[in-house]
């Protein structure tokens, strides 16, 4: 997985005078306060937990996370301090000095890029990666987790897991025609969206160990309900891919089972569902798919 220094690490105070006095003022400030250890950002806990598997999983498969930064080597040396201050295995970086660090995470062959900027973002997912910009909210302690260690991550379906071929129809016609659709396409599996190939590689990872003993657990959390369901049933039996928990919520507001889920992440297309779950849980906004154009 890549991700910004921005995902990983509070640093709204730094970028604040970013945006008011400009880059040299920035640059001095992260160079006078370098000893000082930056507070855990809205993807700290997933990245700590990411990196556990390593130990829970010994050597039967392997996590590596890569840090990209818009920022520049002299002010990079803040944010390493930080990740050895947390003990956060964490080797490998790129500062771009500024400029967009996205083309390094494919590169890497990055399964997942997470970012603060959505500009990034966008281009990561239009070269074909998983890719999401967090949004500011839920930040878990950091010394949560350590009793639950198992790694939690939810999904929305269209335009997340799924194309938005579906949604692109709801959008257009509404929901009876969206019903209506889907109750006659239900044999007929949904196209790949930007995060089917990063389930797949937890699906492979959950693979080593038992379901009971599994370091990971999926949940697929939609606005879909009965009718629809069948269709997202059978798409993820024709991929071959596990999914733990599927819940069809028939458009309630997702916050309160995100929740109850306590998902380490959640990922969606829909800027109001970020908003509302963004308070909970840690949110990704995925910038894809009809309702983003």
């Amino acid at each position: 997985m890549a991700i910004s220094s921005r995902a990983l690490f509070d640093l709204d105070e730094s970028h604040h005078i970013f945006e008011e006095e400009g880059i040299e003022a920035y640059c001095r400030y992260q160079i006078e306060h370098e000893d000082n250890v930056l507070e855990p950002g809205v993807a700290f806990t997933l990245v700590k937990k990411l990196l556990r598997l390593n130990t829970l999983l010994e050597g039967r498969a392997s996590v590596q996370i890569v840090l990209l930064s818009r920022n520049s080597t002299d002010t990079g040396l803040r944010i390493f301090n930080s990740i050895q201050h947390y003990g956060l295995e964490i080797t490998r970086a790129a500062f771009t000095g500024g400029q967009s660090p996205f083309s390094y995470a494919a590169a890497l062959g990055a399964h997942l890029f997470l970012s603060a900027n959505a500009d990034d973002v966008r281009q990561a997912l239009n070269a074909g990666m998983a890719a999401a910009t967090i949004v500011p909210g839920a930040i878990t302690p950091v010394d949560a987790g350590d009793e639950e260690q198992q790694l939690r991550v939810a999904f929305d379906g269209d335009a997340v897991l799924f194309s938005d071929e579906a949604e692109a129809i709801y959008q257009a016609g509404g929901l009876a025609a969206f019903e209506d659709a889907e109750r006659a396409a239900a044999r007929q599996p949904l196209s790949g969206g930007p995060f089917k190939q990063f389930l797949a590689v937890l699906h492979q990872i959950q693979s080593v160990a038992s379901p009971e003993q599994s370091p990971i657990r999926t949940a697929l959390i939609t606005a879909r309900g009965a009718p629809a369901h069948e269709r997202v049933i059978r798409t993820l039996r024709a991929w071959d891919i596990r999914i733990d928990e599927a819940l069809f919520l028939g458009g309630l507001d997702k916050a309160a089972f995100l929740k109850a889920f306590r998902a380490d992440i959640f990922f969606d297309d829909q800027q109001r569902h970020c908003q509302l779950a963004s308070p909970f849980v840690p949110t990704g906004h995925v910038p894809h798919g009809v309702v983003n154009k």
